[in-house]
């Protein structure tokens, strides 16, 4: 098993916590955009928010990946037109969360003053394509009802 890796390290690492995910089914961009949301929230503020866009009370702001998205009247709270609810990519949070939460509470930290500074989720690898068995190549072609006839009476003859 290979030991855990972290790509950001505290300044404090006593009065911090930390939490991973790994091989997750989700869409990055929609991940990302809603780990941007959320950076810099207290915990418990977080998973309200991740709550809220499971339900479709608030939104979260496209502002990197937004080609093609609608606007909504909830972006405008966040400063922003557009906006979506991306409620897979919510539902995983919400777990890595809870599990930072309590990594906290094991090292004695108060969960009510946690600020979120940093997420990194690791998306799984690309699916291999698995290659559709080939056909029978020697089909008989396919003889029109004209030729067919043609072929009987010349039998016959």
């Amino acid at each position: 098993m290979k030991p855990v890796h972290y790509s950001f390290d505290p300044e404090n690492p006593t009065e911090s916590y930390k939490s991973r995910d790994s091989n997750l089914c989700v869409h990055s961009r929609n991940t990302r955009e809603t780990t941007q949301a959320m950076k810099g929230m207290h915990i418990r503020k977080a998973t309200t928010y991740v709550k809220d866009v499971t339900l479709q009370k608030q939104c979260v702001p496209r502002c990197g990946y937004n080609g093609g998205v609608d606007r909504c009247a909830q972006a405008r709270q966040r400063g922003w037109t557009q906006g979506r609810w991306p409620t897979k990519s919510a539902e995983f949070l919400l777990h890595v969360l809870k599990k930072a939460e309590r990594n906290a509470e094991l090292q004695g930290l108060e969960a009510d003053s946690l600020i979120t500074e940093h997420i990194q989720l690791t998306l799984t690898e690309t699916q291999q394509v698995v290659p559709k068995a080939e056909e029978e190549v020697a089909q008989e072609k396919k003889i029109s009802q004209k030729k067919l006839k043609k072929q009987k009476r010349m039998a016959w003859e």
